[in-house]
């Protein structure tokens, strides 16, 4: 079986089920597990992700208005790659090529691969697609077993956060963006809820919106957590820089006592797979690092 993915949490769901041996093509962005970076790229980018973080939002904004693509589909690639399956979503056009693109270019393949069209908005959904791909594969066992031991983690996370007292639960602003900011969406409003936290901003299952410095001010978060879509640490850090002048920013009370917390957006909370999970452990040692002093400390980093 042929397997093209394009998204990188469909890369990673086929690797985590131990079919990343059938992988033939890959998305622009898919960079782990990182063996898979020699595989041909069938996706481009026209976002400037070079720029600074209020120009990308800006790109992005008038080409959503104006109905633009944001991502390329390289269909003569894809073609002479002849895939058995495509894995692609129709959750955000923001994130990866349109649904819209995809079916178009499947129909004018003579193979006809089958779609698997993942659309997650909760961490079920994201287990129910893991399985959808895995049923596809013929891999059924393999999803079922990731299934279980991804969902044993949450429950041994959520199992410690049972024993901390309602008092005791931060009041919390998850931000996916900076420039402007941006809630967490759709899975993680639960995943804070699961680690420990209150969600400030968010709402379960919902996408992610625009936010306003005053507006987080008014809600005055005791913790500001941080992990920008699309962005590793290193990229994200540039963006801290830039609220130093920020006078609402500087007088949040997070700010103020040293609890801002960054981390790898790009690869533990911004793409719906088995890393997630990931995401989740290292937010609950955040927030809680007495109790969830085991999990994934050295993935956070204090701005």
């Amino acid at each position: 079986m042929r397997i093209a993915t394009l998204l990188p949490s469909a890369t990673e769901i086929v690797a985590a089920l131990g079919c990343d041996g059938q992988l033939v093509g890959i998305s622009h962005s898919c960079n782990y597990p990182e063996q898979l970076a020699r595989l041909p790229r069938l996706t481009s980018t026209r976002v400037p992700f070079t720029q600074s973080s209020e120009a990308i939002d800006t790109f992005v904004r008038g080409h959503l208005v104006n109905q633009d693509a944001l991502y390329d589909l390289h269909t003569e690639r894809l073609a002479d790659l002849a895939p058995d399956i495509v894995v692609s979503q129709a959750l955000c056009d923001v994130c990866a090529v349109a649904t819209g693109d995809v079916i178009r270019a499947i129909e004018s393949l003579p193979s006809k691969p089958l779609l698997v069209d993942l659309n997650p908005n909760t961490l079920d959904d994201v287990f129910d697609d893991i399985r959808r791909v895995a049923s596809a594969l013929g891999a059924n066992q393999s999803g079922d077993d990731l299934v279980a031991s991804l969902r044993r983690r949450f429950d041994a996370v959520c199992d410690k956060t049972a024993t901390i007292p309602s008092r005791d639960r931060p009041r919390v602003a998850f931000l996916e963006w900076l420039a402007p900011p941006f809630n967490g969406g759709h899975w993680n409003p639960q995943l804070v809820q699961a680690a420990g936290g209150i969600d400030l901003l968010g709402a379960h299952g919902k996408p992610s919106t625009t936010q306003s410095w005053e507006g987080i001010a008014e809600r005055d978060p005791d913790v500001l957590f941080v992990a920008c879509c699309g962005f590793r640490i290193e990229r994200a850090m540039d963006d801290f820089s830039q609220l130093q002048n920020n006078d609402v920013w500087r007088n949040l009370t997070a700010v103020k006592t040293g609890n801002v917390y960054l981390t790898d957006g790009n690869a533990y909370f911004s793409s719906p797979g088995p890393r997630l999970i990931d995401g989740l452990e290292i937010l609950a040692h955040a927030l809680h690092p007495s109790v969830h002093a085991d999990l994934h400390p050295g993935m956070l980093r204090q701005p």
